[in-house]
């Protein structure tokens, strides 16, 4: 687990990529806004208030690719869980304080991704400012 970054692992940074090709800017690596400051989130759109996370699809038990490991089942079960309830919560609280949260599956197109971040994000900030 040790080995696990925190922030910054491929997946996520092709999604930066994709999102500053479309000409979007963000900040990366954040404290939940108005949140548990050990609480992170990926991507910030700051404008369009949009949260974005690059979940791994072991960490946050994707339905497509999720598994168990053999040893420790009973713990890894809890763990997992609780890993999912965090998300939930963070969801929740982001949701409160007038964000939309979006959560990308690591093995997702990043490029397609992009596309539908973009348009949300344009969406949102076209009714915030008008």
């Amino acid at each position: 687990m040790r080995r696990t970054r925190r922030s910054g692992g491929r997946p996520e940074l092709a999604m930066r990529r994709a999102l500053h090709r479309r000409g979007l800017r963000f900040v990366a690596d954040r404290a939940v806004p108005g949140g548990n400051p050990r609480r992170r989130v990926d991507i910030l759109l700051r404008g369009a208030r949009v949260a974005i996370f690059v979940d791994g699809c072991f960490w946050h038990s994707c339905p497509q690719h999720a598994h168990l490991p053999r040893a420790n089942r009973s713990w890894w079960r809890l763990k997992l869980r609780g890993i999912a309830l965090r998300d939930r919560d963070t969801d929740a609280r982001l949701q409160e304080a007038g964000w939309l949260v979006i959560r990308v599956w690591e093995h997702e197109d990043p490029a397609e991704a992009a596309s539908m971040i973009e348009r949300i994000a344009l969406d949102r900030q076209d009714r915030r400012s008008g």
